[in-house]
């Protein structure tokens, strides 16, 4: 029998904050970039779009960490000024380069949400699109 009266789910077994996201390097904050080009909200990468598209590959020539992560947050911009109001859940698709050879298209997704458990404040966090 739940006796829980605050949820009917019962109390929270576990839960793993942002905070601890970050600590642990599971994702990466990169909000003072993003508000450099104009985004107002906390952003965050998760660990795989950051070592993907913001590190640099071994060999890889005119490619600096910043720039890429430049790209990756003034097209996040652009993805948030098309998207539709109230959508929490966007596209943003860049071109990158991760050899010497031609730059590709990469699609991502950026999400909408609470900063973490006990900060309700909103927060975009970019990841692929089969994260969650």
């Amino acid at each position: 029998m739940n006796t829980n009266q605050d949820s009917p789910f019962g109390p929270v077994i576990y839960s793993y904050t942002r905070a601890q996201a970050v600590a642990d390097g599971v994702q990466v904050e990169v909000t003072k970039t993003a508000q450099e080009a104009g985004i107002k909200f906390p952003v965050f990468l998760t660990r795989t779009v950051f070592d993907s598209f913001v590190t640099v590959p071994e060999g890889v020539t005119g490619q600096d960490e910043a720039g890429r992560l430049w790209d990756i947050v003034w097209m996040l911009r652009f993805g948030i000024l098309r998207s539709r109001p109230g959508c929490d859940r966007i596209p943003v698709a860049f071109y990158v380069r991760n050899d010497n050879r031609a730059a590709r298209l990469v699609k991502l997704i950026a999400t909408c949400g609470a900063l973490d458990i006990d900060d309700t404040q909103p927060a975009i966090t970019v990841m692929m699109p089969d994260e969650d």
